[in-house]
């Protein structure tokens, strides 16, 4: 039995206040989707088995380049991270799996494991960092890490990538993301083609270190924090080293990694027709990486997304399981209500997709009739299908609203008086 950081029952008691309404409301959009030969019953199951991992540094107040002002209760360490995580999944059990980032939650794998165990929390996808220097190693990312012009620099990037495989067999992972920074600041800076086989080079140690059933996912981002030039810059240079490495390796999407206006769902669908497609960093954007919260400000993109991930899905497209995964920066609001909402907002556009007419949309794809095509789309995406989300967290042991059980838990205040006061400090995410 997990520990909870919750009493289960003050969330039994928040559920009772709104069972009856609940009732009402499912039952309501249940004979509505029935009229569309849709059973409500299917959907839910369906919402109840996914999952989206959360990211270890979520947890904690994020910040911009200028400055970062810290929460109250933040975070320790992985230890106290984990136990706000645990509180995510009590409430919408939606998210039993951690995302850890290496070095900042680095420490004893056993603990790791133990701890993770006790709170019913497994590890997802292990995240190295070589776009910052760890305290006491021998050479600087300052210009690059797996693509840098010195040899050692970059045998201590691939030997960090290592290690993190390492703690990951540990703990239970199966699979490794690498993003690095790495790029130029000024034309002529950096040589984009031997940069590159620098970069593939290292890639390849990494790879071959991965064992058999582990997964490697590559990520793109056309800038920051270099703003002339990046290795990985855009889908096209990831899926080139996708198919360079070999099978093990795929195309990690980034919701904010992108041009602005760029056709996310479009990349989606290439990447899964030529099976490149590793998984999603979910999270929203209004300029660039702004890493706002998961559907806040285009939640229509996301349901546009998750279409296509329904798609595949529906047709049987195979060796189809793609990882999913938060990754935001909370700078203004409470990181664990962010990241419930989050979690919430994403099974959300799961379930709209699972409610699209696929058959109408092919006919009127067929049809060449535009309209009526986007329409249909249309049509799920307007539904309400809250009361879909509430059930499936209801009948799971979750909190029907996961926010008022949250805030009438005290949960923020209690470990704002158990842990120290973070310092405001200079620029950071983290």
């Amino acid at each position: 039995m997990a520990e909870f950081r919750i009493a289960p029952d003050l969330v039994a008691t928040e559920n009772e206040k709104r069972a009856a309404a609940l009732k009402a409301d499912y039952d309501a959009l249940g004979a509505t989707l029935d009229r569309r030969g849709v059973d409500i019953e299917a959907v839910m199951r369906k919402v109840s088995e996914f999952f989206v991992a959360v990211p270890s540094w979520g947890v904690g107040t994020g910040g911009t380049r200028f400055a970062r002002f810290p929460g109250t209760g933040e975070p320790r360490g992985i230890f106290d991270k984990l136990d706000d995580c645990a509180v995510i999944n009590q409430l919408t059990r939606a998210t039993p799996n951690v995302s850890l980032h290496i070095p900042w939650d680095k420490a004893d794998s056993r603990e790791l494991k133990a701890k993770g165990d006790a709170l019913g929390l497994g590890f997802d996808a292990m995240n190295s960092n070589t776009f910052s220097d760890a305290p006491g190693q021998a050479h600087s990312y300052k210009y690059g890490s797996l693509s840098h012009t010195d040899a050692a620099t970059r045998a201590q990037a691939v030997e960090h990538n290592l290690e993190c495989i390492e703690i990951g067999k540990a703990i239970g992972s199966k699979a490794l993301t690498v993003w690095i920074g790495d790029g130029s600041n000024f034309p002529g800076q950096s040589s984009f083609t031997r940069a590159f086989e620098r970069y593939l080079a290292s890639m390849a140690d990494i790879y071959k270190a991965l064992p058999d059933d582990w997964k490697l996912f590559t990520e793109h981002k056309m800038y920051e924090p270099a703003f002339y030039s990046t290795i990985v810059q855009d889908w096209g240079t990831n899926y080139l080293i996708a198919q360079t490495l070999g099978p093990k390796a795929y195309c990690l999407v980034d919701l904010g990694h992108h041009a602005p206006n760029t056709n996310i769902e479009m990349i989606v669908a290439r990447l899964i027709q030529f099976g490149k497609l590793g998984g999603f960093h979910f999270n929203d954007s209004k300029y660039g990486d702004d890493d706002l919260d998961a559907g806040v400000i285009d939640p229509y993109r996301l349901f546009l997304v998750f279409n296509e991930l329904v798609d595949a899905e529906q047709r049987g497209v195979s060796d189809f399981n793609p990882a999913h995964m938060i990754d935001q920066s909370h700078n203004v609001t409470d990181p664990i209500e962010s990241l419930i909402n989050s979690a919430n907002e994403i099974r959300r556009a799961y379930a709209q997709a699972l409610i699209v007419d696929r058959k109408a949309l092919e006919g009127y794809q067929q049809d060449n009739d535009a309209l009526m095509a986007s329409e249909t789309l249309k049509r799920a995406y307007r539904a309400d299908v809250e009361p879909i989300l509430a059930e499936a967290r209801r009948r799971a042991g979750g909190a029907i609203d996961p926010i008022a059980a949250y805030r009438a838990s005290g949960y923020r205040n209690k470990v704002a008086a158990e842990r120290p006061a973070s310092v405001a400090g200079g620029g950071g995410i983290i």
